[in-house]
């Protein structure tokens, strides 16, 4: 007994693929399975991205903190008219 493809047997198989060739023309059904085998990789290939993707937005879902350096010290900002602070210069 021949293996069942989608409950489809030996005869329907090989009216499917008579059918095939008639519409595609047998020079055409190798570019055909060539193309498709083509769009599958590329599907698979995004597919799996979007995957990577989600799982790395999980397991980075906090930020890091921001280190700032111990051995610099701060800069003062300088003082102007416009902020209401005076600077009294010695003379």
């Amino acid at each position: 007994m021949t293996p069942l493809i989608a409950g489809l047997g030996t005869t329907e198989l090989l009216i499917i693929f008579g059918v095939i060739i008639l519409l595609f023309g047998a020079a055409k059904l190798p570019e055909l399975a060539r193309g498709s085998g083509r769009a599958l990789r590329i599907f698979k290939a995004e597919t799996k991205g979007l995957m990577d993707d989600d799982e790395d937005d999980t397991t980075t879902s906090r930020p890091k903190p921001i280190e700032r350096p111990t051995d610099v010290e701060p800069v003062e900002k300088p003082s102007t008219e416009s902020d209401g602070a005076r600077r009294s210069d010695p003379l």
